[in-house]
C-alpha cells in the first residue's frame, strides 16, 4: 500500500491517569492548606482594625481598614516613624488610635513654633506634616518614661494625640501593635503602610 505524502496529524487519544489524578488532588490540597496557615498565621499574630476620624489622612482615612502586627512589638519596640494602634490610657472600653511614633522612651519633646524638637533638636520629618498650630501638653518638654512614646496623627492640626492632655505619651502596654498594612478605601489601593 502506497503511503500518502504531505502532512498527517494524528489526534492523540487523552487518558486519565491515576498519577495525574493524584497530582491534581495534591496541588488542590496544597492550596488549601497554605490559605488555612495563612490565615491562621494572620488572625493569630495580627487584627483588623477600623481608621476612626481624619487624623491620619492623607496616609490613612476614616473608615478604612488596616492590619495591626500583634507579635512584633512583643519582640522589639516601636521605633521614629512607626505607625501604631494603642488604646488610649490602656482603656478596653474606646477604640483604637492610629498614629505616628515621634517620640521615645527617655527622649524629651517639645513643639516650638510648630515644629517639633527631640532632647532640644529639630526632627527632621517629612514636609507632608502641617505646621502644627497647637502644641498642647508639648508646649513645656515633656520627658517620656522608660517605657512611653509621643505620638502624633499626619493630619497635625485635626489630630487628638499625645499633645492632648486626656491622651499623653502612650505606655508600651497600651500598644496594640505596628500597622503594616492598609486595606482599600474608595479608589485608594491596598498597600504597605510607612
Amino acid at each position: 500500500m502506497a503511503r500518502k505524502k504531505g502532512l498527517t496529524f494524528y489526534e492523540k487519544e487523552k487518558k486519565i491517569s491515576k498519577s495525574m489524578i493524584r497530582e491534581i488532588f495534591s496541588t488542590v490540597f496544597c492550596a488549601f492548606a497554605a490559605v488555612f496557615v495563612a490565615f491562621v498565621i494572620v488572625f493569630s499574630v495580627g487584627m483588623k482594625v477600623g481608621v476612626i476620624g481624619v487624623s491620619m489622612e492623607p496616609k490613612l482615612y476614616n473608615g478604612q481598614e488596616v492590619l495591626v502586627n500583634r507579635l512584633l512589638y512583643r519582640l522589639s519596640s516601636p521605633g521614629r516613624g512607626d505607625v501604631v494602634a494603642f488604646l488610649p490610657n490602656g482603656n478596653k472600653n474606646s477604640h483604637y488610635y492610629i498614629k505616628r511614633v515621634v517620640g521615645l522612651p527617655g527622649e524629651t519633646v517639645q513643639i516650638v513654633g510648630g515644629y517639633v524638637y527631640i532632647n532640644g533638636e529639630l526632627l527632621v520629618e517629612d514636609e507632608r506634616y502641617d505646621k502644627i498650630a497647637d502644641a498642647g501638653i508639648a508646649q513645656v518638654e515633656v520627658q517620656l518614661g522608660s517605657d512611653e512614646f509621643f505620638v502624633l496623627g499626619d493630619n497635625r492640626n485635626n489630630s487628638e494625640d499625645s499633645r492632648s492632655g486626656n491622651i499623653g505619651p502612650v505606655k508600651k502596654e497600651t500598644i496594640a501593635g505596628k500597622v503594616w498594612f492598609h486595606l482599600p478605601c474608595g479608589e485608594d489601593d491596598f498597600g504597605f503602610v510607612k
